[in-house]
This record gives C-alpha cells, sequence and structure tokens, in this order.
C-alpha cells in the first residue's frame, strides 16, 4: 500500500477551521447543504466539458449524487460521479481553507469565452394574463429538470464560489475521508484524510474502491451528531435545501429531489396545472393561486423568480407579524426561507421563490455580504409585479377587485413607497357613495364622476357600506351630489393621508369639510326641500335649549353647537382639533386609552326631534323628561360615531322609554274610548 503523506493546514488554517465549525455556522446541518453543493459543481464541471466535445473517463455514466449511511460504523457518505480531483487538486483545495476549485474553474472558463455584450434589462414585455395571470419577463432555456437540456456553452450554474463549504462537516465528524478519480488523465484514485485538528494526508489507492469516476466523501460522525445517519432526518435536510439542484439525488436507492426548479424552466413550456401543484408544494396552501407572475432577468442583476398571488387572505398583523417574504435561493441552493428584503411589507401576501446568479453571499452562504444585490432584486420584483397588477385591473376588473378584497388591506401599506406613489394610488379601489352592490371604484374614475370645480376626494370611514350610508356626516354630501369613498379599514385613513393628493385632487375626510366650500356646490334638482326656517323667538329659545343641553350633559362634550351640515340627523360629533374620528380612534388605541377625549356636538335645529325637544323646553325647562332625552341624543351620536362609553345604560333607557311609550298610549286611547274600553281595539 502506498504510503500516505501527511501534511500541515497552510495559512494559520487549523485557527481558520476552527473558526469555521465553531462559530461561523449557526445549523449544523448546513454541512449537508454545502456537500451537495460541491457535488452539484463537480457534476456540472463535467457536464460543461463534456458540452465542449472533450473526453472523459466513462463518458456514459450518469450524472448522480448518492447519499448512504452505514449506522454501525456511524459513517455518511456523499458520492457523486462528477470530475473529481487529482493528488495535487486535493492537497490544494482541501488543504487551503478559502481555495475555491470552482472558482478556478468559472474564472478559467470565462477567461476562455467572449464576454456578452450590451447593458440594460433584457426583459420582454408581458403579455396580459389570459385567464391564468401568468407573466415572464424573459424565456431562459431550462436547465437539466423539467424536459430541457442545459445550458451547455455555461458555467455561470457553478455554485462553490469561496471554497469554504466543505470544512463545514467538521461540525458533525470527527474523521473525513474523501476519495476522487479524476475524470481527465491517467491519474488513478487518491484518498485525502483528515480529523480537521493536525492536518491531512493523502496517499494513492491501488484499487479504485468501486469508485469509477468521481468524488466520494466519508464521514466519520461524531456521537453528538449520529442523528444525520437517519433517513428521514437526511430526507428533510435535502429537501429543504438541495431539493432544485439539477442532478438526482439518491437515498438507500430512492431520489430525493423529484420537484423540478420550476423558475427555471420557460414559461411557454408549463401548464397552469403544474403552477398550481408547484405552489401547493411551497405554501401547502390548497387554494389555487389568484394570479402567477414568472419573471427571468438579465440586468442589473441576474435572478429568476417565480412569484404567487395567493387565491386566499393572509394574516399578517398577528402571530406571523415577521413571517413573510419570498425563499432566496442561490443557484438553486436555499439560503434563507422567507427573505423580506426581498418585497416590501405592502406586498408581504406575496409567496414564491426567488434565486439569483449575482448574489453575493458570505463564506456560510447563510448570511448576506451586500444588501446592495438584494436591493436591485426587490427594485424589479415591486415594479415587475406592479406592472402585472396594472394589466390585471384593466384586462379583468373583476378578477381584480378579488385581489384587493383579499389583500387590499396589506396592499395600502404602499402610501409611503414614494418612487411608486402615483402607480399604487391608481391601483387603489374602494367602494363608495356611488357604487352599486358594494362594487369597488379606482381614484380615475372617482375624479371622472367629480362635479364641475371639485378639486377634492372625499371619503368617509365605517365598519360597512351600510353603516357609512347613514352615516350623519354623508348627509350634506348627498344633497349635493358629491361622491364619498368609504374606507372600510382603519389603514385606509392613513394612506390616503400619507399619499396627500392624487392628480391635484387633495384627499378629506367629510368630517373636516367646511360647510361654506360645500354651499359652493349648488343642490341636486331631487334633493328635497330645505325645512321652514326658526322664527326669531324660536332662535332665542333654540339658545337657551342649548344651555340647558350643556347644563345636562356637563363634561361629556366639549361645547354644543348648531350645524350649518346636518340635514337628515339630528345630531354628530366632531373633533374641536380637527382631527377625524377614525384617527382619534386610533390614536387612542396607541396610547391605550379606554375614554375618548370630549368632542363637539352639532345639533341640527330642522331635525324633528330638535323642534320637539325646543317645544318641550319652551312649555316647561324643569320637565324631567328633558334630560333622558338629551342624554339618549348624546348616547346615539356616540353610537354613530362608532364609541359608546355604556351600551348598557342606553339599553336601559331604551326599555324605559318604550315602557313610558306604552303607557302614555294607553292613556290616550282610554281617554278616547272611556274607562275599561280595549285600547287597542281599531274600531
Amino acid at each position: 500500500m502506498p504510503k500516505a503523506r501527511k501534511r500541515a493546514f497552510r495559512a494559520e488554517t487549523q485557527k481558520v477551521l476552527n473558526i469555521l465549525t465553531h462559530s461561523l455556522y449557526t445549523n449544523r446541518e448546513i454541512f449537508l447543504r454545502e456537500l451537495l453543493s460541491n457535488a452539484s459543481d463537480a457534476l456540472d464541471k463535467l457536464r460543461f466539458l463534456q458540452s465542449k466535445g472533450e473526453v472523459v473517463r466513462d463518458a456514459g455514466l450518469p450524472l448522480e449524487i448518492r447519499v448512504s449511511v452505514d449506522k454501525e460504523a456511524g459513517i455518511l457518505e456523499i458520492a457523486d460521479t462528477g470530475l473529481g480531483m487529482t493528488e495535487r487538486e486535493l492537497e490544494e483545495n482541501l488543504g487551503t481553507i478559502a481555495k475555491s476549485g470552482s472558482e478556478i474553474f468559472v474564472r478559467e472558463t470565462e477567461a476562455a469565452q467572449t464576454p456578452p455584450s450590451g447593458e440594460g434589462e433584457t426583459e420582454a414585455a408581458q403579455t396580459p394574463p389570459a385567464g391564468e395571470g401568468e407573466t415572464e419577463a424573459e424565456q431562459t432555456p431550462p436547465s437539466g429538470e423539467g424536459g430541457g437540456a442545459p445550458e451547455p456553452s455555461s458555467a455561470s450554474r457553478i455554485i462553490g464560489r469561496f471554497g469554504v463549504g466543505f470544512y463545514s462537516v467538521f461540525m458533525v465528524a470527527e474523521e473525513v475521508e474523501v476519495i476522487s478519480v479524476p475524470a481527465q488523465g491517467g491519474e488513478g484514485p487518491h484518498i485525502w484524510t483528515s480529523s480537521g485538528v493536525d492536518g491531512f494526508s493523502v496517499r494513492a489507492l491501488e484499487e479504485t474502491a468501486g469508485i469509477a469516476r468521481g468524488t466520494v466523501v466519508r464521514a466519520k460522525l461524531k456521537e453528538d451528531a449520529r442523528e444525520f445517519l437517519e433517513t428521514h432526518r437526511l430526507q428533510s435536510v435535502i429537501r429543504k435545501h438541495s431539493n432544485f439542484l439539477s442532478f438526482p439525488i439518491f437515498l438507500a436507492a430512492e431520489r430525493v429531489n423529484t420537484t423540478p426548479a420550476l423558475w427555471r424552466e420557460p414559461r411557454f413550456s408549463l401548464t397552469r396545472e403544474q403552477y398550481n401543484e408547484f405552489y401547493k408544494y411551497l405554501t401547502y396552501d390548497n387554494t389555487p393561486p389568484l394570479e402567477v407572475i414568472h419573471l427571468s432577468v438579465d440586468a442589473p442583476v441576474q435572478f429568476t423568480a417565480l412569484i404567487f398571488v395567493p387565491g386566499s387572505a393572509q394574516e399578517f398583523f398577528g402571530g406571523q407579524r415577521d413571517q413573510w417574504g419570498l425563499d432566496l435561493y442561490a443557484r438553486r441552493v436555499l439560503i434563507e426561507r422567507a427573505n423580506s428584503e426581498l418585497v416590501p411589507h405592502y406586498l408581504a401576501f406575496l409567496k414564491g421563490v426567488a434565486d439569483s446568479e449575482d448574489l453575493p453571499l458570505n463564506i456560510s452562504r447563510e448570511t448576506l455580504q451586500e444588501n446592495v444585490v438584494l436591493r436591485k432584486i426587490s427594485q424589479t420584483i415591486v415594479r415587475q409585479v406592479l406592472d402585472h397588477l396594472e394589466k390585471l385591473a384593466q384586462s379583468d376588473r373583476e378578477r381584480y377587485e378579488t385581489f384587493w378584497k383579499l389583500h387590499g388591506k396589506y396592499f395600502q401599506f404602499a402610501f409611503n413607497d414614494y418612487l411608486n406613489r402615483e402607480r399604487v394610488a391608481a391601483l387603489m379601489r374602494f367602494p363608495s357613495s356611488a357604487s352599486d352592490g358594494g362594487a369597488l371604484t379606482s381614484l380615475e374614475d372617482y375624479i371622472g364622476r367629480a362635479r364641475p370645480g371639485q378639486k377634492t376626494i372625499w371619503h368617509l370611514t365605517a365598519s360597512s357600506p351600510q353603516a357609512a350610508g347613514v352615516h350623519p356626516h354623508l348627509e350634506r354630501f348627498r344633497r349635493k351630489g358629491l361622491e364619498v369613498l368609504y374606507l372600510l379599514e382603519g389603514l385606509s385613513e392613513f394612506a390616503l393621508e400619507g399619499l396627500g393628493s392624487y392628480k391635484d385632487y387633495a384627499f378629506q375626510s367629510v368630517e373636516q369639510a367646511d360647510g361654506k366650500a360645500l354651499d359652493e356646490f349648488p343642490d341636486l334638482a331631487d334633493a328635497a326641500p330645505a325645512p321652514t326656517a326658526l322664527s326669531g323667538d324660536e332662535r332665542a329659545s333654540l339658545d337657551k335649549l342649548v344651555a340647558r343641553m350643556r347644563s345636562i350633559l356637563g363634561d361629556r362634550v366639549r361645547d354644543i353647537q348648531v350645524s350649518v351640515r346636518l340635514t337628515g340627523n339630528p345630531a354628530a360629533l366632531v373633533s374641536p382639533d380637527g382631527l377625524n374620528s377614525s384617527l382619534e380612534k386610533l390614536m387612542r388605541v396607541m396610547k391605550k386609552g379606554e375614554n375618548p377625549p370630549p368632542r363637539i356636538l352639532e345639533i341640527n335645529p330642522d331635525h324633528p326631534l330638535l323642534r320637539a325637544l325646543l317645544r318641550i323646553h319652551t312649555d316647561d325647562p324643569e320637565n324631567p323628561l328633558l334630560p333622558e332625552l338629551v342624554r339618549t341624543l348624546f348616547d346615539n351620536a356616540q353610537l354613530l360615531d362608532g364609541y359608546l362609553e355604556d351600551p348598557q345604560i342606553l339599553a336601559h333607557r331604551a326599555l324605559a322609554f318604550m315602557e313610558k311609550a306604552v303607557s302614555w298610549y294607553l292613556a290616550c286611547a282610554g281617554a278616547r274610548k272611556g274607562e275599561g274600553a280595549d285600547p287597542l281595539d281599531k274600531e
């Protein structure tokens, strides 16, 4: 047997190796991802040489990776049929940390090729969705799986670029053997051996040990790492990190990575059923996606992405507040689940994957070295998603409204995306006073229906379109024929305030409307005639009634004023500080306060109920019924405003009024028909 030559690690490698195996990697299962990525690189190198017509050893061998275990010996083995290494390459590549054979291979290959010309992003025009809602920026030839041949002239798919991933195996192994048979040249097999502590040894093997070509990594696992001898554990790690490598990975004679990297396939070769199945595999959501966006981009950053708009509502305001984003891959290898840097928070509902060819990684591949590449990818994704939504809104109004109802509450966060403010504003949808059957309207549609001279987009926050329709502040706008947007989400008002305006139309709440400005718009022709104005004596009596109401309500109100905007309701609450009620509620929640600040009560002197109160007060200012009526009026105003201090008191008071009403009726009926007569007798 040839004698092994003992070698020491170079360049303080022992210290670096200690850092790698104890500090750099945060998850021990990463070692398997790194070894499989190295094996995939070796296979890609061989395939590249074959595509150039070069002769390799045992050319008929399938390109594959096999994982096996020997539980009794505690050995995990990863074997590939790739390029393999010579004795010198074993020493250089495995004896010097941070020296990458893949990096050298790619550099030499690219130097021998003519660099591509042209600049800019090579994105073909997207076609509007035709029933399926799929988009692709550019067609990319498939690589490996999915029925397509690999791209033969490029070595860019080779993963390893930094040369340290192999050493992660020492997190779990007490000793490692690497047996390699080079695919070119006449050199025989050699074995590299190390415990990761005192250097390594290399010796030639007299026999091939059953290896025709390629490399076998044999790791004798530590006692606390024997979980990686279990088939189910290995399957889980492979499917999590390496499921989309383009070469088959076999474990116990069964292929593990059976799901193709669909984002790498050309759109024209895929069906909606394939997209749906991949979405189900990715998200465990049985509801098919509403939209599919398939991207392939060459510049400014090279990446592919497969993005889904879910067909079911998502929840990110609760326990999953931080669990959103696209899965990030580098050349088919998972880097991070749900990377939130790839999409802004207002697109948190998106699901899918992004796979970059240009992604710079740190030496562990677990933390990104630079964020600039991610920012460029994110900017491109946002632009493409907005393009897709704009085309969907134009081509299929009903489908777009479905999207908005499912995800609009998150999309409204886009109000602070200053780069795309006009685009996201045009995509917003709301019900309005002009909508039929709950249909949604766009801001563009709203201004198209604006009255002559109108330069304001009016809005009202309510819990439902029905609640908005009976809101007291809406009466004046209905009379003037001014459309009002109904904001059904608490965020909507913040969104419009954040946008400020849309095409020179300012956003304003109806609660902040200036009555004099509204008077500039004439009433509609079919508007009800105005009630008879109060006489001078009645006006003086009204001032006394207001004073009496102030004494009854006390500090529950900031003030009581005669309204110039109410027409159909007897009273309404308004803010003395110019804030509308919805913003006050949000501020109260943020401050964790239960009691609302005192507000101004506006009363409508033309309403029959106020006229009745005026008559009661004129006849007898101390009538005991008056305080109960005033308090009930105030409670109803609070209820319409969305906040009631004590609903039990209101309910009790309403029952008391019902009892009095019945007794009054019986008394009146008895007076008309005589004692003992049935008051319900209609004859």
